[in-house]
């Protein structure tokens, strides 16, 4: 089973169960709850019966995938998933309760009493069990060692050969399947006899890519540590689970999180920026605003097409490659604000009285209206309301010759306003960029919807005053 699409097996059966938890709901007040108040009446499929498997396994599932449901399912465990369900179906049941029980016709506070339990013991049961049962056979296929994760080994010393062989020892796995190492300095007591030496430091991008590397784990003697900053740093902004081998400062300090009473204890070197419910909140309302801004502004759309296109000979988009969320290219759209052919093929940042720029686009990038098209980035996935600003792979390789940490910034989409942007506005230069740079990289590490929130109220005030550059 395709590991990156198992979240739709479980939707799929989340809403098969939550369809039926509703369908012997309703059967069950037909039967059982009305009766004493109404007498024998039969059995009847409504108007609301058909509404009800249509709209309300609808809403199970955004408050399921609001919880973060749907993320990880392979790394989730049982526990973890018998909480999650235990809250999702309490607070949802209330929601139910409170929308659609409370209000019905059937007055009598016993009747109340048990459609409350009938409703969350349904749901609640009928969604747990296939899910318990499913992430159980993962579980023993892990354990197995029949399927797990890619993972690479970083050093070569008695460390990391320990972390191996206990690994490898353990009854069960954790899902670890070790491909090679990578050895650092002179031969260790990690050798090629007892795990593929894939090759060395320098080889870590190349190593990476070719073996589909998911997890990371990095195992340094202690004269080694050093070199840590700088592992670390050639692999933030991709998709991996990296961890390492904690030492007693680390412990001490409370970084080391145990997630499983067998397994090593490692220190996670990238958790989650945003909880996951903060995280699908904000990407609901990117698309929920996005799609109200391009529906609402259509006639400002409009105008604006019009005024650039009489105003300058070109066309009215422009379309540039940016470089976004884990390094994924994408096509930035704006309002054309520069004369035709600006760069002419040579990547250049806009400065200050720039000659490029037409009357009509000095005034858009005032008040940021060239920026209204990236709501369709926004909309359709590419970017994000609030986020650092996507940059060109021609600057980004640039910026990391002097700030190495700016891969950091690609593990988040990129966004149409960021607190770099409130700062500085458009940067005019590498140096600007990185000076820029260390305001988003502080945004990334204090994530949340209310910063999100403040962010988006100083860009509306900027743009309000005419402050953009």
């Amino acid at each position: 089973m395709n590991k990156n699409r198992l979240w739709r097996v479980f939707v799929a059966m989340d809403a098969i169960s939550l369809s039926l938890a509703w369908a012997l709901f309703y059967t069950y007040r037909k039967i059982y709850l009305e009766p004493p108040v109404f007498g024998d009446i039969p059995l009847t499929f409504n108007e609301s019966f058909y509404l009800g498997i249509i709209f309300i396994p609808a809403f199970w599932l955004l408050v399921y995938y609001l919880m973060g449901s749907y993320r990880r399912v392979y790394r989730k465990s049982r526990l973890q998933d018998l909480a999650q369900t235990l809250t999702a179906s309490f607070l949802g049941s209330v929601l139910l309760f409170f929308a659609l029980v409370l209000d019905d016709f059937v007055k009598a506070p016993a009747v109340f009493r048990d459609s409350f339990i009938a409703l969350f013991s349904l749901f609640f049961l009928l969604r747990f069990i296939p899910r318990f049962l499913v992430l159980t056979y993962i579980k023993h296929r892990i354990g197995q060692r029949k399927i797990g994760f890619s993972t690479l080994l970083i050093g070569s010393g008695q460390r990391a050969k320990a972390l191996y062989e206990e690994l490898e020892n353990d009854v069960f796995s954790q899902g670890y399947l070790i491909r090679g190492f990578v050895g650092i300095g002179m031969p260790g007591a990690l050798r090629q006899d007892v795990l593929p030496h894939l090759g060395g430091l320098p080889d870590l991008q190349r190593i990476l890519g070719e073996k589909n590397i998911e997890e990371v784990l990095i195992a340094l003697e202690p004269d080694e540590t050093g070199l840590a900053s700088g592992i670390v740093r050639q692999m933030e902004g991709q998709s991996l689970a990296v961890k390492m081998i904690p030492n007693t400062a680390d412990i001490l300090a409370g970084r080391v999180k145990m997630k499983n009473v067998f397994g090593t204890a490692l220190i996670e070197i990238f958790p989650e920026l945003m909880p996951p419910f903060q995280s699908n909140v904000k990407r609901m309302l990117d698309i929920g605003l996005s799609a109200l801004v391009l529906i609402s502004l259509l006639p400002v759309y409009i105008l604006i097409g019009l005024w650039v296109k009489t105003s300058s000979k070109g066309p009215i988009w422009y379309l540039q490659e940016r470089v976004g969320h884990l390094g994924k290219p994408f096509h930035i759209i704006k309002f054309r604000t520069m004369i035709v052919e600006a760069e002419q093929g040579i990547p250049m940042l806009s400065r200050a009285n720039d000659p490029r720029i037409t009357p009509v686009g000095r005034l858009l990038r005032k008040y940021r209206l060239d920026e209204l098209p990236q709501f369709f980035n926004v909309l359709v996935g590419d970017m994000s309301l609030v986020g650092p600003r996507p940059e060109r792979q021609y600057f980004i390789d640039q910026i990391v010759l002097q700030a190495p940490e700016y891969r950091y910034l690609l593990k988040v989409r990129p966004g149409i306003t960021s607190w770099g942007m409130v700062k500085y506005g458009y940067a005019q230069n590498v140096g600007q960029m990185i000076a820029r740079m260390k305001y988003d990289l502080i945004y990334l590490e204090n994530m949340s919807l209310a910063m999100d929130f403040k962010i988006f109220l100083y860009t509306v005030l900027t743009i309000a005053l005419g402050k953009g550059k």
